[in-house]
């Protein structure tokens, strides 16, 4: 049995994981770390959990019992934490934060989008899990990069479920300002953009032209719709046979030949692409669970891979969709 340690045990993404590891059947959840609900249950905070768990809370870390730990801080927080704490050497983080996605001199984090890093997160001690927006709009892309084609600027809208601004309620997450209403955020400036570009370089070389995304909040609790538009003389037949293949042994993402809607990768891992042609416009629309294959979903995937078993294990779950 894999034996986990959590760190940030109280938000969204928290309860998600403890929800999938509980049923995973190779893991063992040794501790949930939470400081401002140290002694109480898990149950108390995540009430979906009501009758498959009694575990507590606890403020200890006793990373010597564990084989890895998740991250579930806020951004900026898990390179603080490790700043004052020390793990041991054996033990593996993956880390749901932003914190060490980039590429830098002396970060050992290997980025963890299995579609185009498998291997490198087989060997890896240290995983940066991908952000959900920079998931959704990279699994989009990841193709036409491999193509050579992403060479002009690439208008990108997505819009995601209230539960990716995470557990603490705002002026932009609670009911009456969510409820039947729309709205965009950092245009052209979200935090993600950076990892996105990197992942394309990383395939297609290079990267000069601009990505212009537009995030949206919507109007419902969780999940990712995007669509990317590209300018390319490509043929569709040309260009849906090479999604196929891009996507023909990943485990959780597929190529769909029908429009694709977001309830259908609502509470699973999955992630659904599609492509449609317009004159020299492609157009690409992707879609995943913001909580799971753009989070925790993936997170367990990663720790699947990096300990060598079955890298559905744990995640073969049921879609929202009737």
């Amino acid at each position: 049995m894999i034996k986990i340690g959590i760190l940030g045990g109280a938000g969204y993404t928290a309860g998600e994981l403890i929800r999938l590891l509980l049923n995973h059947p190779q893991t063992e959840i040794r501790f949930i770390n939470s400081e401002s609900n140290a002694g109480n249950l898990i149950t108390d905070v995540h009430e979906g959990l009501y009758g498959d768990t009694d575990m507590v809370f606890t403020s200890e870390m006793p990373f010597e019992d564990v084989d890895v730990v998740f991250f579930c801080f806020g951004h900026g927080k898990s390179e603080a934490f490790l700043k004052e704490h020390s793990i041991p050497a054996n033990v593996k983080i993956i880390d749901l934060a932003q914190d060490f996605r980039l590429a830098a001199p002396g970060n050992d984090y290997v980025y963890g989008l299995p579609e185009i890093n498998k291997e490198k997160i087989t060997h890896a001690r240290h995983v940066a899990n991908p952000g959900c927006f920079a998931t959704c709009i990279q699994l989009g892309l990841l193709p036409a990069a491999k193509m050579g084609i992403l060479n002009e600027d690439i208008a990108v809208n997505a819009i995601t479920g209230s539960t990716g601004a995470g557990v603490k309620p705002g002026s932009t997450t609670h009911f009456s300002w969510r409820n039947n209403n729309i709205s965009i955020y950092k245009p052209f400036q979200h935090q993600h953009v950076p990892e996105i570009r990197q992942s394309i370089k990383q395939v297609q070389g290079y990267l000069d032209a601009d990505i212009d995304f537009i995030p949206y909040r919507g109007d419902f609790a969780r999940g990712i719709f995007a669509t990317e538009v590209i300018k390319t003389d490509k043929s569709i037949n040309e260009i849906t046979a090479a999604y196929k293949e891009f996507y023909q042994d990943a485990k959780f993402t597929h190529y769909v030949d029908k429009a694709i809607d977001m309830k259908q990768v609502v509470n699973t891992n999955k992630a659904l692409v599609h492509c449609e042609k317009y004159g020299n416009k492609l157009l690409v629309t992707s879609t995943i669970d913001n909580l799971l294959k753009g989070a925790v979903g993936q997170a367990v995937q990663n720790m699947n891979i990096m300990f060598g078993i079955d890298e559905t294990a744990g995640l073969k779950l049921k879609p929202s969709a009737f």
